[in-house]
Protein backbone atom coordinates (compact mmCIF):
# COMPACT_ATOMS: atom_id res chain seq x y z
CA UNK A 1 0.00 0.00 0.00
CA UNK A 2 1.15 3.62 -1.04
CA UNK A 3 2.09 5.83 2.17
CA UNK A 4 -0.49 8.33 0.66
CA UNK A 5 -3.18 5.73 0.61
CA UNK A 6 -2.32 4.36 4.06
CA UNK A 7 -2.73 7.80 5.41
CA UNK A 8 -6.09 8.50 3.76
CA UNK A 9 -7.32 5.11 5.27
CA UNK A 10 -6.61 5.57 9.02
CA UNK A 11 -7.59 8.85 8.55
CA UNK A 12 -11.16 8.27 7.31
CA UNK A 13 -11.04 5.31 10.17
CA UNK A 14 -8.53 5.63 12.91
CA UNK A 15 -10.20 6.40 16.09
CA UNK A 16 -9.33 8.61 18.72
CA UNK A 17 -7.04 7.17 21.66
CA UNK A 18 -7.11 7.94 25.31
CA UNK A 19 -3.59 7.92 26.42
CA UNK A 20 -2.77 6.14 29.44
CA UNK A 21 -2.81 8.09 32.85
CA UNK A 22 0.44 9.01 34.84
CA UNK A 23 1.69 5.31 36.36
CA UNK A 24 1.81 7.44 40.42
CA UNK A 25 -2.20 7.52 39.30
CA UNK A 26 -2.45 3.67 37.74
CA UNK A 27 -0.23 2.58 40.76
CA UNK A 28 -2.90 4.43 43.03
CA UNK A 29 -6.05 3.58 41.38
CA UNK A 30 -5.20 -0.10 41.83
CA UNK A 31 -3.62 0.05 45.31
CA UNK A 32 -6.66 1.41 46.26
CA UNK A 33 -9.23 -0.78 45.98
CA UNK A 34 -6.49 -3.72 45.65
CA UNK A 35 -5.94 -2.64 49.88
CA UNK A 36 -9.67 -2.07 50.41
CA UNK A 37 -10.19 -5.88 48.71
CA UNK A 38 -7.97 -6.70 51.58
CA UNK A 39 -9.21 -5.28 54.40
CA UNK A 40 -12.63 -6.35 53.76
CA UNK A 41 -11.54 -10.14 53.73
CA UNK A 42 -9.74 -9.47 57.23
CA UNK A 43 -13.00 -7.90 58.19
CA UNK A 44 -15.11 -11.04 57.28
CA UNK A 45 -12.87 -13.58 58.19
CA UNK A 46 -11.61 -11.79 61.42
CA UNK A 47 -8.36 -10.20 62.61
CA UNK A 48 -5.90 -12.18 64.94
CA UNK A 49 -6.73 -10.59 68.55
CA UNK A 50 -2.81 -10.25 69.03
CA UNK A 51 -2.33 -8.03 65.83
CA UNK A 52 -1.57 -4.53 67.46
CA UNK A 53 0.89 -6.13 70.07
CA UNK A 54 2.09 -8.35 66.94
CA UNK A 55 2.96 -5.21 64.92
CA UNK A 56 5.51 -3.73 67.91
CA UNK A 57 7.70 -6.78 67.59
CA UNK A 58 10.46 -6.22 64.93
CA UNK A 59 10.28 -9.96 63.53
CA UNK A 60 6.63 -9.69 62.76
CA UNK A 61 6.81 -5.75 61.62
CA UNK A 62 9.72 -6.10 59.41
CA UNK A 63 8.54 -8.58 56.99
CA UNK A 64 4.98 -7.20 56.71
CA UNK A 65 6.72 -3.98 55.65
CA UNK A 66 8.90 -5.41 53.11
CA UNK A 67 5.77 -7.11 52.25
CA UNK A 68 3.67 -4.11 51.22
CA UNK A 69 6.89 -2.48 49.55
CA UNK A 70 7.54 -5.60 47.74
CA UNK A 71 3.60 -5.09 46.61
CA UNK A 72 4.01 -1.61 45.86
CA UNK A 73 6.99 -1.73 43.93
CA UNK A 74 6.48 -4.62 41.98
CA UNK A 75 2.99 -2.67 41.22
CA UNK A 76 5.18 0.63 40.13
CA UNK A 77 7.59 -1.89 37.65
CA UNK A 78 4.29 -3.40 35.80
CA UNK A 79 3.07 -0.53 35.43
CA UNK A 80 5.94 0.89 34.16
CA UNK A 81 7.09 -1.52 32.23
CA UNK A 82 3.94 -2.28 30.69
CA UNK A 83 4.26 0.99 28.61
CA UNK A 84 5.48 1.00 24.90
CA UNK A 85 8.37 2.91 25.83
CA UNK A 86 8.37 1.66 29.47
CA UNK A 87 12.59 1.08 30.93
CA UNK A 88 13.09 -2.74 31.90
CA UNK A 89 15.13 -1.74 34.85
CA UNK A 90 12.62 -0.68 36.60
CA UNK A 91 11.63 -4.84 36.49
CA UNK A 92 14.46 -5.09 39.12
CA UNK A 93 12.81 -2.46 41.57
CA UNK A 94 10.75 -4.79 43.55
CA UNK A 95 14.10 -6.84 44.61
CA UNK A 96 14.70 -4.40 47.09
CA UNK A 97 12.36 -4.74 49.19
CA UNK A 98 11.84 -8.60 48.40
CA UNK A 99 15.49 -9.04 49.35
CA UNK A 100 14.78 -7.68 52.89
CA UNK A 101 11.41 -9.84 53.10
CA UNK A 102 13.39 -13.24 52.60
CA UNK A 103 16.60 -12.10 54.21
CA UNK A 104 14.43 -11.59 57.42
CA UNK A 105 12.96 -14.51 57.75
CA UNK A 106 15.55 -16.61 57.17
CA UNK A 107 17.91 -14.28 59.83
CA UNK A 108 14.97 -15.70 61.76
CA UNK A 109 15.25 -19.12 60.98
CA UNK A 110 18.76 -19.05 61.50
CA UNK A 111 18.45 -17.43 64.91
CA UNK A 112 15.88 -20.13 66.24
CA UNK A 113 18.17 -22.82 65.07
CA UNK A 114 21.59 -21.67 66.41
CA UNK A 115 19.73 -21.14 69.99
CA UNK A 116 18.31 -24.38 69.98
CA UNK A 117 18.51 -26.52 66.97
CA UNK A 118 16.16 -27.75 64.96
CA UNK A 119 13.89 -28.34 67.77
CA UNK A 120 13.34 -24.44 67.50
CA UNK A 121 11.90 -24.65 63.88
CA UNK A 122 8.58 -26.01 63.92
CA UNK A 123 7.24 -26.95 60.62
CA UNK A 124 4.21 -28.51 58.97
CA UNK A 125 1.66 -28.64 56.52
CA UNK A 126 -0.41 -25.39 56.38
CA UNK A 127 -2.42 -26.07 54.06
CA UNK A 128 -4.85 -22.63 54.29
CA UNK A 129 -1.83 -20.75 52.96
CA UNK A 130 -2.00 -21.32 49.41
CA UNK A 131 -5.86 -20.93 49.21
CA UNK A 132 -5.73 -17.85 51.39
CA UNK A 133 -3.20 -16.38 49.56
CA UNK A 134 -5.33 -16.75 46.33
CA UNK A 135 -8.79 -15.97 48.40
CA UNK A 136 -6.78 -12.83 48.91
CA UNK A 137 -5.11 -11.53 46.35
CA UNK A 138 -7.69 -12.15 43.87
CA UNK A 139 -8.97 -8.49 43.05
CA UNK A 140 -5.84 -7.21 43.40
CA UNK A 141 -4.51 -10.01 40.60
CA UNK A 142 -7.70 -9.16 38.48
CA UNK A 143 -7.55 -5.51 38.94
CA UNK A 144 -3.65 -5.39 38.03
CA UNK A 145 -4.45 -7.82 34.58
CA UNK A 146 -7.06 -5.40 33.66
CA UNK A 147 -4.93 -2.46 34.13
CA UNK A 148 -1.88 -4.14 32.36
CA UNK A 149 -4.33 -4.75 29.20
CA UNK A 150 -4.70 -1.58 28.26
CA UNK A 151 -1.02 -1.00 28.01
CA UNK A 152 1.56 -2.90 25.23
CA UNK A 153 4.10 -3.93 26.93
CA UNK A 154 7.44 -5.32 24.86
CA UNK A 155 8.63 -7.14 28.15
CA UNK A 156 5.39 -9.28 28.74
CA UNK A 157 6.30 -12.00 30.40
CA UNK A 158 8.02 -10.13 33.45
CA UNK A 159 5.45 -7.61 33.16
CA UNK A 160 2.88 -9.89 33.83
CA UNK A 161 5.13 -11.61 36.68
CA UNK A 162 5.68 -8.58 38.71
CA UNK A 163 1.74 -7.70 38.37
CA UNK A 164 1.37 -10.96 40.09
CA UNK A 165 3.77 -10.80 42.43
CA UNK A 166 2.50 -7.32 43.98
CA UNK A 167 -1.09 -8.89 43.87
CA UNK A 168 0.46 -11.91 45.93
CA UNK A 169 2.89 -10.02 48.37
CA UNK A 170 -0.19 -8.17 48.64
CA UNK A 171 -2.20 -10.95 49.77
CA UNK A 172 0.10 -12.28 52.10
CA UNK A 173 0.17 -8.96 53.77
CA UNK A 174 -2.85 -9.42 54.79
CA UNK A 175 -2.75 -13.16 54.80
CA UNK A 176 -1.35 -12.85 58.30
CA UNK A 177 -3.35 -9.98 59.56
CA UNK A 178 -5.58 -12.77 60.28
CA UNK A 179 -3.46 -16.35 60.12
CA UNK A 180 -1.91 -16.86 63.07
CA UNK A 181 1.65 -18.75 61.69
CA UNK A 182 4.74 -16.88 62.79
CA UNK A 183 7.26 -19.59 63.02
CA UNK A 184 9.68 -18.33 60.69
CA UNK A 185 10.26 -21.49 58.96
CA UNK A 186 6.53 -21.74 58.36
CA UNK A 187 6.23 -18.28 56.63
CA UNK A 188 9.49 -18.56 54.65
CA UNK A 189 8.52 -22.47 53.36
CA UNK A 190 4.45 -21.79 52.72
CA UNK A 191 3.65 -18.44 52.47
CA UNK A 192 6.71 -16.90 50.65
CA UNK A 193 6.36 -20.26 48.77
CA UNK A 194 2.79 -19.65 47.69
CA UNK A 195 3.99 -15.97 46.47
CA UNK A 196 6.82 -17.93 44.40
CA UNK A 197 4.45 -20.56 43.26
CA UNK A 198 1.52 -17.71 41.78
CA UNK A 199 4.41 -15.92 40.35
CA UNK A 200 6.34 -18.20 38.54
CA UNK A 201 2.83 -19.65 36.90
CA UNK A 202 2.02 -16.23 36.02
CA UNK A 203 5.47 -16.45 33.88
CA UNK A 204 4.52 -20.14 32.30
CA UNK A 205 1.63 -18.34 30.60
CA UNK A 206 1.54 -17.75 26.92
CA UNK A 207 0.55 -14.07 26.13
CA UNK A 208 -0.15 -12.87 22.89
CA UNK A 209 2.36 -10.82 21.11
CA UNK A 210 0.68 -8.75 20.06
CA UNK A 211 -1.73 -6.18 21.29
CA UNK A 212 -3.57 -6.98 24.40
CA UNK A 213 -2.80 -9.37 27.31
Amino acid sequence: METERLIEVLGAHAEPVRPLAPVSRRLLAWFVPAALAVAVVVAVVGARPDLIAKFAQPDFAIPQGAALATAILAAFAALSAGLPDGRRWVLWLPLVPLTVWLGNLGHQCWWDWMRSGFTSLPFGPDYACIPGIALVGLVPAALMVAMLRRGAPFHRRATIMSGILAATALADFGLRLFHPVDAAAMVLVWQIGSVAVFTLLAGLLRFPRRGRF
